[in-house]
């Protein structure tokens, strides 16, 4: 399995409290969680990193859940880092409950943001398919590329959320990422890969949930994180950390302290 070396974005200065490490989740970067990023750096080094594929890392052909937890190790290796907290949302969730299961050595304190240890039904062919779809060369906004996506993608924010992946380089637009790379792992994403059954991480982990999200499942966590604590944020939905950023902080804080 080769793992890749990550960009990252470092706030706060080294001291001599633990790292904390934040993973974010598909189609996301680490420009997502700067400002939560630079809130939780008063009191130690906060290293959000760029997943494979995503924000400035290297793309590759493979994408799950084993290659991108080889990379934050390797991550850690490269920074001299040998134990780190980690806080990981959706598909960064899915990142840091595997390190934990397979590197419990390396890890400290643990947030997962919205996601559990499961396959999920959905699909992200849609999504993929309306990125793939935008007429680039025709584009002379991104305006325009907002209101192509419309129809396919009608929740705005989400629109905004993907369009962050839209770059304008050279008199023309183009896609940081790589869609076909996306459309082609997306599977690996909404699933979790099959694990031994005794297989379990028996340290306390902080699950938070949206509470208009339908992603945490309890009895899935509890499997895996017998000593898990699941924790509902009023009125969020799946982005927690922009819905209710304050009691967010709140409650990432208090467990990290």
């Amino acid at each position: 399995m080769q793992a890749i070396a990550l960009a990252f974005e470092s706030f706060g200065e080294s001291q001599s409290g633990t790292p904390l490490l934040i993973l974010h989740g598909f189609f996301a970067s680490a420009r997502n969680w700067r400002s939560i990023a630079k809130q939780l750096a008063q009191q130690r080094q906060v290293f959000v990193l760029d997943m494979r594929n995503h924000g400035s890392s290297d793309h590759h052909v493979h994408m799950d859940y084993p290659a991108m937890a080889e990379d934050v190790r390797l991550f850690m290796d490269n920074q001299q880092i040998d134990t780190a907290d980690i806080i990981g949302h959706s598909m960064g969730g899915k990142i840091a409950m595997w390190f934990a299961l397979h590197y419990p050595q390396r890890l400290g304190k643990l947030i997962v943001v919205d996601i559990s240890p499961v396959s999920y039904q959905h699909s992200f062919a849609t999504t993929v398919a309306a990125l793939k779809n935008l007429p680039l060369h025709e584009l002379g906004n991104r305006k325009q590329a907002e209101q192509h996506l419309a129809a396919l993608i009608p929740d705005l924010n989400y629109r905004q959320f993907l369009l962050q992946n839209l770059v304008f380089e050279a008199g023309q637009y183009s896609w940081r990422v790589n869609l076909d790379f996306f459309a082609d792992n997306a599977a690996n994403i909404v699933a979790f890969p099959a694990q031994l059954s005794a297989q379990i991480y028996p340290l306390p982990v902080l699950f938070l949930a949206g509470e208009n999200s339908f992603y945490i499942r309890p009895d899935s966590i509890y499997q895996r994180f017998p000593n898990a604590e699941i924790k509902e944020i009023p009125g969020a939905g799946h982005w927690l950390h922009v819905d209710a950023p304050a009691l967010f902080l709140q409650l990432v804080s208090a467990w990290l302290a």
